[in-house]
């Protein structure tokens, strides 16, 4: 469990970021597991939810999550709605209720934990370098600003996701990011033929962009083996069939 100190030293949030250990699973699941999505036993699964629930002290029925499509769409659970049965579809959550655990699944994507402290507003992004590319991140703090938010007042932190050295592309998906915009060339590099993508880099570059100073970075490699998290490239190398997903969760107290 990873906490930014930025977002520590503010009162009445919970927030953590978890990477695989000390959970129930097993195999290549092993042992924190929190994704629905993955193959690995749906007990199993409940269980490492509620084991996160405890560790963020939160009496909610349930941690609230969602069918993650890559796209730039939200989800906004105000004071006066009632928390959804079925998964909502999308890619971030945005709420000012309390005792109301908002959290994404990643594995290598980047989770990003917002919150305001004027507002207490949060959100809960999943970046993958599509979601960052369509504009989620964008979509998120306009509709925060628009709600009374302040980007001098919104602490932005990138949690742990794969790093640009371990993050290889292919040619056409350079030209996607330059043909969109010129100075996106500053995100990739290239070692010995190979081309490297910097998503933690592109996702900073948004937030400062957006005018948001307060930007915490949690350098871990999703994909370092000793760093224990799930990471869907590292299961693709190694030929697995499946992959564990990691669990970010904010929550206002």
């Amino acid at each position: 469990m990873i906490k930014s100190k930025k977002l520590s030293k503010l009162q009445n949030l919970n927030h953590a970021f978890f990477n695989r250990a000390g959970g129930k699973s097993t195999g290549i699941f092993k042992s924190l597991n929190c994704g629905p999505g993955s193959n690995d036993n749906k007990r199993n699964i409940l269980k490492n939810l509620n084991i996160v629930k405890k560790k963020i002290n939160t009496t909610a029925k349930k941690i609230v999550l969602l069918k993650q499509v890559h796209s730039n769409k939200f989800h906004f659970i105000s004071k006066n709605t009632q928390v959804p049965k079925k998964k909502l579809e999308g890619d971030a959550l945005i709420t000012n209720r309390t005792n109301l655990p908002i959290a994404v699944l990643t594995a290598d994507c980047a989770p990003i934990l917002i919150h305001d402290k004027k507002t207490k507003m949060i959100a809960a992004i999943h970046a993958g370098w599509k979601g960052a590319y369509k504009g989620i991140i964008q979509s998120v703090i306009n509709f925060m600003i628009k709600k009374g938010c302040s980007s001098n007042n919104i602490t932005a932190v990138i949690g742990p996701c794969i790093s640009v050295n371990n993050y290889e592309v292919k040619e056409d998906f350079i030209k996607k990011f330059i043909k969109k915009d010129k100075k996106n060339v500053l995100f990739f590099k290239k070692t010995k033929d190979k081309n490297y993508f910097s998503l933690g880099k592109y996702i900073h570059h948004q937030l400062k962009a957006l005018d948001i100073k307060n930007i915490d970075v949690i350098k871990k490699d999703t994909f370092v083996l000793k760093n224990n998290f799930f990471s869907a490239r590292r299961s693709i190398r190694l030929n697995e069939n499946d992959y564990g997903r990691n669990i970010s969760v904010i929550m206002i107290n």
